[in-house]
């Protein structure tokens, strides 16, 4: 029995991550577990950062000069419609079962492991709705923390507030990536880009069960420790769906 193949389709048409479904005979076994190839993130950024704090502290020993003129500064957010890339690009893939709560997974790209996973307050199925109507804003809220020591890495915040174009949905909740989800993504990992179906585990979600799966580029754009933006982008001439996931700690 061969590996099976993600189906793959525009992330432009009505249905903004499902294809037509096809029929499974009622006894068929779950899908074969892939070997996980996936690899560790980068510690570039790390690194980077690291040496910018020890500069940061050998400049805060000099005098402080008043500048002539101020630079103005750049604002953190981004109009409705961006295209363009001002931040680190990575790979963002929305998954579930289109009954089940669709899970969002960040990765520096599509051969390395998650760095983040969040499941949504949200169905597979209504968030395709929403998409198909070509605009959505999901905004992940979290309180901060009284004490500034214990104030974790934004992405490592473990429950948000979860509204979607406005309205407040529930709680979505980060997690460490499961086997499925692993799986999900090594299956997906020749795809940089695009919209489908895959074969769901038939014992835990009926013999139909499919994982609707949307995967596309995203620029995220870091706004300070308590905000950043993750904006969809799509390919060039692509009227696709735009999607935007905005991460605030208030």
């Amino acid at each position: 029995m061969g590996e099976p193949r993600p189906r793959i389709s525009a992330a432009s048409t009505d249905d903004s991550f499902s294809t037509q479904t096809s029929s499974t005979p009622p006894l068929a076994q779950p899908p074969p577990r892939h070997p996980v190839s996936l690899v560790q993130p980068s510690q570039k950024k790390k690194t980077k950062v690291k040496v910018f704090r020890v500069f940061r502290s050998v400049f805060r020993s000099f005098p402080i000069i008043t500048p002539v003129c101020k630079i103005p500064v750049l604002p953190t957010g981004l109009p409705d419609g961006h295209r363009g890339s001002s931040g680190s690009k990575v790979t963002g893939t929305l998954f579930g079962y289109r009954k089940g709560r669709v899970s969002f997974s960040m990765q520096e790209n599509p051969r390395c492991l998650p760095s983040l996973v969040v499941e949504l307050a949200m169905q597979t199925n209504v968030l395709q709705k929403e998409l198909s109507a070509g605009m959505v804003r999901i905004a992940l809220e979290c309180e901060k923390k009284a004490d500034k020591a214990e104030r974790v890495r934004l992405v490592e915040e473990p429950v948000w507030t979860m509204y979607c174009n406005g309205k407040k949905n529930g709680y979505a909740v980060k997690r460490e990536a499961t086997e499925e989800d692993l799986n999900v993504m090594e299956v997906l990992k020749a795809v940089s880009m695009g919209a489908g179906v895959l074969p769901g585990n038939s014992d835990a979600d009926g013999p139909d069960a499919e994982i609707a799966y949307m995967r596309a580029h995203f620029d995220r754009v870091v706004g300070s420790r308590d905000s950043e933006t993750l904006y969809m982008l799509s390919p060039e001439g692509n009227n696709g769906p735009e999607l935007s996931i905005f991460l605030v700690r208030i």
